[in-house]
This record gives structure tokens, C-alpha cells and sequence, in this order.
């Protein structure tokens, strides 16, 4: 029985209950978090930790008029509860269904996108600004994660809002200790030191019962050196914030009242909150990384192992190749913002734990960090999201290939990746990649080919980028070798009459289900760049038309790739470019969005019909 939360519509029900009825809401917020989360799959681990802090901000804070920006997003599920989507959530992250992410024309209450970390501090800085700007008379509260506390940009912000000391910012530091793997670098040590803050609250509430004026005068003095000393307050405070905490983020009694005190003061704020990931379910808590984005399963018996797969994911494959590879050359090393779980490194921190870098969430200084690796001799391999790759592009550009440095790019998610949506969709790479001097960029159509692009792009002198899908190969076994595959060389997979379709990477399996139907030619084209130009002179030399099939976007991808090819040899021929629309794809079964955009093998015969006729 959810009874208090079946009256909560929006934050204005909310802020009509008494703080008595507070706690037991949590309760009912938090069973019902698990309950539906269990059902659809989603995180479960980080919601589950911010159901009080959700409570509290949208208690205090006069919402929406008062902004919100969460970082990372993923912590957001208690949140769309309480703003109206409670009846929604069993849409969660499937198609046609409300997203596992802030999303602006979702809810006027969801201010800012965020499922790229570290960027709420910008945001909400831009909206206090504007808030100012505009002599608007209210608040906002950027809510970031420890994890996301890791990346440059979120002290970029802080550096930035530092300055403005009239504006109506606070930004609470959700201090968790747990990213999504387990969180590095100097600053969460610095956070770690005090855990729960109980010994510098125990001294501050003594010294303020007992001391007798002038010596509590003396004792305050002493409590602004002892407090950098006992808690991070130190650091935010140079910036510019005014830190207070840290204080207990389960606790509605602590929260509530110092979120009301905050909403008094003018100037930055800095909230220091100690939550726990997990919190109020034991398995959550036990092992908040296994439940922090699970599938469907059951609460009261928690998740179980799965059966061995029949297949491989491609993100095993890599993670095998990188410990085989590194068994081989002692110089290899591999570097992952903040990704080790996803990006399949687990083994190899085991195995080679001095050759393993976890950078945290800085994309762009893994990149650097890479380049820097690479002119001393070392062969790194960076092992990252295709959508995350994003964020680092001008490093990949001047530390990377302007220098033609050594290093391999292992780029994992690239096409439609489901439930996450158009914000971790990789649609972009092989046209941000391919117009790069000096990369050499693959596409994988099975996981043995997958394993062979590694080598390949490993033993090439310079940049080089291997990208594959998500979830499960297509059941090729993988060689145990580390051979490679001739640079710029693409192989025929069927031979056909009239029409040749040209395939990259996971469109190869669907395109040659398309060509049975057609009796087309089937390439298998692997490298987007260098092309195979030769293969491509070669198929339109032969064939009266020709149809590029990718799992990207087509503006600048593949397809323009074989279109530039065949205008700078003069030949003209009829050419069909399929891939992603001009268009951010949403959440959904990847099937059914492929599908959708006509990338599935009956889609791409029909677009061949329909264009060619029969």
C-alpha cells in the first residue's frame, strides 16, 4: 500500500504535508523505486540513495519555478516520481516510455538534460545567472555525485560561479564514496577522510554548551583552521562557496532544516550530503556496482547469475584481446574514464593491475593521458564509449592524431544501444572520426573480426579506432591468435548481379539477408577509412548500382565516404546511402529501433525496392 504517495502529483502535494508524514513517504518512495525498477530494469542502486535528498529539495525548494539539475541523471527515478510520473514509471526506458533521464520535454521540472556526468554545475550557474540577468527572484541547486566530481568541468564551473557572489546557487555534493565503478583520484580520497563528519559536529555542538564567552570566541577561531583540517571545506571555500556539512542525506531532521537555513543566504553554497548507495535494500547495499543498472528481477530474491550466454558480448571480446595482448607486449597499458565494469577491464586490472588507469569520469584527460603515454614508448589503449569519445574530440584531434601518436581507440556502444537512448547512442563516430588526418577507423561485423581490428589497430604506428556494438556478437568463435587484417582491405561476402551493397560493421549480417532477396553483391567494406577505394572502383565497375548500409549517421559517415570516393574518379552511378535519420533515435529494444529506422534486413531490401523498383 503506497497511501501517502498515491497523493503526491506534483511538489506542491508534497509541500502540503506535515514534516511528521516525511519519513514514512521515504518509505513508500523507496519500495516503490525497488518495486519498479524490478519490473523494468533501470539503476536501481544510486535512485535508492536519494530518496530522502529528493524529498527534502522538492520540500524546500519551491519547484519548478526553483531549478533542479541532476548529475549524473541516472539518480533521477524518485524524482520523476514526486513530479508527476509515478503512474509512468512502468514505461521506464522502453519505447514510447518516459526516459531513465532528466529530459526537458518530459516535465518542465526536468531543467536540464544530464546523462553526460559533470555538467550541472555549468548549467545551473547559466540559470542562476539568468535568474540575476532577468531579476527573477529564485534558486538554483545543482545536485552532483561524487563521481561526477571527478571530471575538469564541474571545477571549470565552480571556478567560474566563484565569482558571482550574488547569485542564488547551491550546489550539493551527493557524497556517496561509490561511482559507478569504484570511484578514484585524489579527490575522493579527500572526500573519504571524514565519512560521517560526526567528530567535527560532536566538537562544534560541546564547545557551543559549555565554553563560557570569551573562550568560545577563541574556540570558534580555532574551529575555521580545525575545520579544513577535519572536513573538505577548505577546498570549496577557495573557490568561492560558502561549504556547509557534511550532514547525514538519509536524515530528513538534518536535511530539511539546513536545505531552509541555505535557502536564506545569497551567494554560492556548497552542501556537503553523505548518502549511501543501496540504502533501505540489504542487497543494494551489499553490492551497489551488481544493482546499480540490473535487468528485470525478483526484490525478494535479488538477482541472480545469469546462464552462461550462448554468445559473446563484444565488450567480452575486447576484454579478452586486451589481456592477450598485454600477455604479449609488456608495453601495452590500458586506460578507461570511470568505465571498468562496462568496458570489459575488469580481468585485465586483475592480471596486469600496474598497467591498468582508471582516469575517472575525464574523458578528455584520458585521451591526453594517452598521447603523453604514447611519446614515451607505450602502447595505450583507451577503452571508451563511442558517445563518450565525444566529449574528448579536440583532444583526440591536437594530442592525439595532429602528432600521429600511438594509440588505439577501442569504442564500444557505437550505434543504438536501447534503453539508455539518444544520449549514449554512438551514431556519430565514423563521421567525427573518418574526417581526422592520420585515424584509421574499423568496423566490426563479428566478434573474431572484432578481435582481429584490435590487433590491427594495436600494430598500426598511429590512431586508430575499432568500433563495435553493444550486447551479444553474432556467435563467431573467436581465434586465440593475435593476427590481424591488411590495412584498407575489404572482402566480398557474396557474390550477386546488378546491385552491390556495401556494408560496415554491424550492418553486414542484416545487408546480406537484404542481398539474398536481391541477388545483390554483398561487401563486407570493414574500413571506413582508409576506404578500400580499389573494391569500390571494382564494384561499380561491375554492378549498375551501388548501396552503402551503416549503423551511424549518414551525413559524413560511410556512405559519404564511397560517394567522395567515386566523384573523385569520375564515375558516376546510381547510390543509395542507408543508415541512421537526421534525427536523435529514442529509447527502446534495439531491434525494434533498427527496425524502425530501416536498418534490419527487411528494411533495407524494401529501401532498395522502393528506390530501384524490382
Amino acid at each position: 500500500m503506497t497511501t501517502l504517495l498515491n497523493t503526491i502529483n506534483s511538489p506542491a502535494d508534497l509541500r502540503g504535508l506535515s514534516r511528521q508524514q516525511l519519513k514514512p513517504l521515504a518509505d513508500e518512495l523507496r519500495q516503490y523505486v525497488l518495486d519498479s525498477v524490478s519490473k523494468t530494469g533501470g539503476h536501481l542502486s544510486s535512485n535508492l540513495g536519494t530518496v530522502e535528498l529528493t524529498i527534502a529539495l522538492h520540500y524546500v525548494f519551491n519547484t519548478p519555478e526553483d531549478r533542479l539539475v541532476w548529475d549524473v541523471g541516472h539518480q533521477t527515478y524518485p524524482h520523476k516520481i514526486l513530479t508527476g510520473r509515478r503512474d509512468q514509471m512502468h514505461s521506464l526506458r522502453q519505447l514510447n516510455g518516459i526516459s531513465g533521464f532528466p529530459r526537458r520535454v518530459e516535465s518542465e521540472y526536468d531543467t536540464f538534460g544530464t546523462a553526460h556526468s559533470s555538467t550541472s554545475i555549468s548549467a545551473a550557474l547559466g540559470m542562476a545567472v539568468a535568474a540575476r540577468t532577468k531579476g527573477e527572484d529564485r534558486h538554483a541547486v545543482a545536485i552532483i555525485g561524487d563521481g561526477s566530481m571527478t571530471a575538469g568541468m564541474a571545477f571549470e564551473a565552480m571556478n567560474n560561479a566563484g565569482v558571482n557572489e550574488d547569485i542564488n546557487l547551491l550546489v550539493v555534493l551527493n557524497d556517496n564514496d561509490m561511482s559507478i565503478s569504484p570511484p578514484v583520484g585524489a579527490l575522493n580520497r579527500y572526500l573519504a577522510r571524514l565519512m560521517s563528519g560526526k567528530f567535527y559536529a560532536a566538537a562544534r555542538n560541546v564547545g557551543k554548551s559549555v565554553l563560557p564567552s570569551p573562550v568560545l570566541e577563541l574556540a570558534k577561531r580555532f574551529e575555521e583552521h580545525a575545520k579544513g583540517m577535519i572536513v573538505p571545506a577548505t577546498m570549496f571555500e577557495e573557490f568561492g562557496f560558502n561549504y556547509i556539512g557534511p550532514i547525514d542525506g538519509h536524515d530528513l531532521d538534518s536535511l530539511i532544516p539546513t536545505l531552509q537555513n541555505i535557502r536564506n543566504l545569497k551567494g554560492p553554497q556548497f552542501l556537503h550530503v553523505v548518502t549511501k548507495k543501496g540504502q533501505g535494500y540489504k542487497l543494494a547495499e551489499a553490492d551497489p556496482v551488481l544493482y546499480h543498472g540490473p535487468g528485470k528481477f525478483n526484490p525478494a530474491e535479488g538477482i541472480k547469475p545469469a546462464a552462461a550466454p550462448v554468445k559473446q558480448s563484444y565488450t567480452q571480446v575486447f576484454g579478452q584481446w586486451l589481456c592477450d595482448m598485454a600477455a604479449a607486449d609488456d608495453k601495452l597499458v590500458g586506460i578507461t574514464p570511470a568505465m571498468r565494469e562496462g568496458s570489459g577491464m575488469v580481468e585485465f586490472e586483475k592480471q596486469f593491475p600496474k598497467r591498468y588507469y582508471d582516469v575517472g569520469i575525464a574523458e578528455q584527460h584520458s585521451v591526453t593521458f594517452a598521447g603523453g603515454l604514447a611519446c614515451e614508448g607505450l602502447k595505450p589503449v583507451v577503452a571508451i564509449y563511442s558517445t563518450f569519445l565525444q566529449r574528448a574530440y579536440d583532444q583526440l584531434i591536437h594530442d592525439v592524431a595532429l602528432q600521429n601518436l600511438d594509440v588505439t581507440f577501442a569504442l564500444d556502444r557505437a550505434g543504438l544501444v536501447g534503453a539508455d537512448g539518444a544520449t549514449h547512442a554512438g551514431n556519430y563516430d565514423l563521421a567525427y572520426l573518418r574526417c581526422i588526418p592520420n585515424m584509421v577507423v574499423m568496423a566490426a561485423s563479428d566478434e573474431n573480426e572484432c578481435r582481429q581490428m584490435l590487433s590491427t589497430a594495436y600494430q598500426y604506428p598511429g590512431p586508430a579506432a575499432v568500433r563495435y556494438p553493444r550486447g551479444a556478437g553474432i556467435g563467431v568463435p573467436t581465434d586465440k591468435n593475435l593476427n590481424t587484417i591488411p590495412l584498407g582491405k575489404g572482402e566480398i561476402k557474396r557474390q550477386g548481379t546488378r546491385i552491390a551493397i556495401l556494408a560496415f560493421g554491424s550492418m553486414v549480417q542484416p545487408a546480406l539477408k537484404a542481398a539474398e532477396q536481391l541477388d545483390a553483391t554483398l561487401a563486407n567494406m570493414r574500413f571506413i577509412k582508409p576506404l578500400d577505394v580499389e573494391l569500390v572502383k571494382s564494384l561499380a565497375a561491375s554492378h549498375d548500382i551501388l548501396v552503402t548500409v551503416e549503423e551511424g549517421c549518414t551525413m559524413g559517415g560511410a556512405g559519404s565516404a564511397v560517394a567522395e570516393a567515386l566523384a573523385e574518379a569520375g564515375i558516376t552511378k546510381p547510390l543509395q546511402v542507408l543508415g541512421l535519420p537526421d534525427k536523435f533515435v529514442d529509447h527502446g529494444d534495439p531491434g525494434v529501433l533498427l527496425a524502425q529506422c530501416g536498418l534490419d534486413a527487411a528494411g533495407i531490401e524494401r529501401s532498395v525496392r522502393a528506390r530501384f523498383g524490382d
